[in-house]
């Protein structure tokens, strides 16, 4: 078996800058489009959703903001928690 230099033997998820490859592709589309329509139009609107989605999928350490995000609700909100109070000593 071959072992490359690129990042874990190959098995590594393609990256573009701080975006996956995935998403970095739908951000640009999504924003031809958005300056589309604000030429066309003077909506603004969508322009800042796409700079919302390209802050939410910003990818450090295999980790986005929006996942990050997710934890916290789940954690905060969704996730009943389970407490015991006792005395010491009883």
């Amino acid at each position: 078996m071959k072992t490359y230099l690129y990042p874990q033997n190959l098995r590594a998820a393609a990256n573009l800058w701080l975006w996956s490859l995935r998403d970095f592709a739908i951000l640009t589309v999504a924003a031809l489009l958005a300056v589309a329509v604000l030429v066309n139009t003077g909506i603004l609107l969508p322009a800042v959703a796409v700079v919302a989605f390209g802050f939410m999928t910003i990818r450090l350490e295999d980790t986005t903001v929006m996942d990050f995000i997710r934890y916290a609700v789940k954690y905060f909100i969704s996730t009943q928690r389970y407490f015991e109070w006792r005395r010491r000593g009883a």
